[in-house]
């Protein structure tokens, strides 16, 4: 067992709720009764349009970090073409044929030595170039990678036009412990060795697994890591306080033992800098350490904006081994400075049970610039949709009005998908990485009943379909019918791994709405995956045809809920999910 003093400043604090408001204001706005509208500003910038096209040019390596003991590399390269002011975005005089056939001339340098080159296509997503780091030796501090691209259009006589990027290339010296979580850049997925410490390959991590109360639950059953293993989760993340620090390490050690990564949580003391730094040494060189939980919904309490950046900063330094993660409770308050302090960005829109557009705690309304539902800024149901309203619902009879409360589940894809676009916009969109929370609780505060087991693997599945590469529940102990149904999902997820967490078929993700159904495909090779989710309360229907496929070779991977496939298409029932494989890819059967 590992020992070691840690967390002395934890004991006997309170845990804060999951989106209770504990300050003034929450994402900045007032939710007083007696205190007014107030906007509460800390907007994303949104970037300018012109009708000139740009050149985004950008680069990244493709994993970071790599180590001594890797003798080979790639840097990837982005060079979409696009019409609004985005990070990089440069005017590009482009020929007067198809952008298709433009292309890059590209060189990437380190330290004046030319590491690779290539001819890179115009519109190019992750383009890679090799190259090899014999002679590049291991170093705490990164490299400054530069790349420069040369366009010179047919059509012009004049002097190519330039373009140029930077990006930090992490080669370090090989960790005594072997404990390292790489990120793939192609993909945005972990990459790690067993959770037991035995050594092994590096291969794509799917992160599943609750929140999971540590004091009174973890603490005092120490066969609950057994069993979250055998439900088929790969994560635990402890929620402090840990009082009981013997307990604790019993836990991580079980942990290792069955193979179970820690998701360990700073959110009561991130802020301290000699608390960090304490449990920062204590646990870096765990072999079962996935990655680091700072911040708690800074967004929500108005933690001071440079809190997230100082504190990601600090545990490079002490670190820089494993990613860090934050959970920001926003719609949009301040995310570019909370989001600068992470590499993981997660979301935690909770809709089930609550009224999204009534604050039954304050009894007050909720709009843009004012009030806390527990839900911020998440919009109701389209007035008229009674497919979309639960069965157990209080709405009166009639038909649905705008505004009723009901959250839609369509909040979760809208706070999946711009975070994702912001990550574009600041040119993060390789260098970070979007997980989703859902729901597993309710019957108190804000929300009148935790969510049905159907239920949420909507909100599971939803969120992988629009980008999300990780699933954290708040929280556990959650009702049965949520266990049982996250674990049939947990279990089958390693059959969807080669889709997700492949560099081509994560290029290929499509998505698709059709009724109430969302829906999204992965291609890799000759087979495609179909994930698909209906959020309404009714039977629905999606044909493969509208999906671009025939269902030739269709193999069900996982089912939730009741539904039927047939060589047409399938028919979802209420809340329903599943996943299928079929053979071929759009438009094209293999035989």
């Amino acid at each position: 067992m590992m020992q070691g003093p840690l967390l002395s400043t934890l004991a006997g604090t309170q845990i804060l709720s999951a989106a209770v408001a504990s300050a003034d204001t929450w994402c900045g706005k007032n939710y007083m009764p007696s205190l007014p509208s107030i906007p509460p500003g800390g907007n994303f910038p949104m970037p300018a349009q012109s009708n000139d096209p740009f050149l985004a040019f950008q680069c990244v390596p493709a994993i970071r970090p790599y180590l001594a003991e890797d003798t080979t590399a790639a840097v990837l390269i982005d060079s979409p073409i696009v019409h609004y002011e985005i990070a990089n975005a440069r005017v590009i005089n482009l020929d007067s044929g198809p952008i298709s056939e433009g292309e890059l001339e590209v060189k990437i340098s380190l330290n004046g030595n030319t590491l690779g080159t290539a001819a890179v296509p115009l519109n190019a997503t992750a383009y890679e170039i090799p190259f090899s780091l014999q002679g590049i030796q291991p170093q705490t501090s990164p490299y400054n990678l530069s790349c420069e691209a040369a366009y010179n259009p047919t059509s012009q006589r004049d002097m190519p036009q330039t373009f140029s990027a930077t990006a930090s290339l992490y080669v370090l010296p090989n960790p005594p412990s072997g404990a390292v979580t790489k990120m793939d850049y192609r993909t945005g997925g972990l990459l790690a060795r067993p959770a037991t410490g035995v050594g092994g390959n590096y291969e794509p991590v799917f992160p599943i697994g609750f929140y999971t109360q540590f004091d009174g639950y973890l603490s005092t059953n120490l066969s609950l890591v057994n069993e979250l293993k055998a439900q088929g989760f790969t994560i635990i993340h402890p929620v402090p306080t840990y009082s009981n620090m013997t307990a604790f390490w019993e836990v991580v050690d079980r942990m290792q033992e069955v193979g179970l990564y820690l998701m360990y949580d700073m959110r009561l003391t991130y802020m301290n800098s000699t608390s960090v730094t304490e449990q920062v040494n204590a646990l870096k060189d765990r072999p079962n350490l996935l990655l680091w939980y700072t911040a708690d919904e800074p967004d929500g309490t108005s933690d001071p904006l440079d809190a997230t950046t100082n504190t990601y900063d600090l545990i490079y330094n002490l670190d820089g081994y494993h990613p860090v993660s934050l959970v920001l409770n926003c719609q949009d308050y301040y995310w570019l400075n909370y989001t600068a302090g992470a590499d993981i960005v997660m979301q935690d829109v909770y809709m089930v049970g609550n009224n999204v557009s009534f604050s039954t705690e304050w009894n007050t309304v909720c709009t843009p610039d004012y009030g806390d539902c527990g839900c911020d800024n998440c919009v109701s149901i389209p007035a008229g949709d009674t497919q979309a309203v639960p069965p157990n619902s209080t709405l009166p009879p009639g038909p649905v009005p705008a505004n009723s409360g009901i959250g839609s589940y369509f909040n979760i894809v809208d706070r999946v998908s711009s975070f994702k676009n912001r990550l574009e916009v600041m040119g993060w969109q390789r260098t970070k990485a979007v997980w989703t929370v859902p729901q597993a609780f309710g019957g108190s505060q804000y929300w009148t009943r935790p969510p049905t087991g159907e239920e949420w693997v909507v909100e599971a599945i939803l969120g992988i379909n629009h980008g999300a590469l990780g699933v954290v529940p708040w929280a556990d102990p959650t009702p049965d019918d949520i266990k049982t149904s996250a674990s049939v999902f947990a279990k089958s997820l390693p059959n969807m791994t080669p889709f997700l967490f492949d560099a081509q078929s994560a290029l290929s993700r499509t998505n698709y709405v059709i009724g109430g159904i969302d829906i999204a495909t992965w291609t890799n090779g000759r087979q495609t995956l179909v994930l698909a989710a209906n959020t309404d309360y009714a039977n629905e229907t999606f044909s493969w045809k509208e999906i671009g496929h025939t269902g030739v070779g269709l193999t069900a991977m996982f089912q939730s809920g009741s539904l039927k496939t047939t060589p047409d298409g399938v028919t979802f029932g209420p809340v329903a999910s599943g996943a299928f494989v079929l053979l071929g890819w759009q438009g094209i059967i293999v035989p």
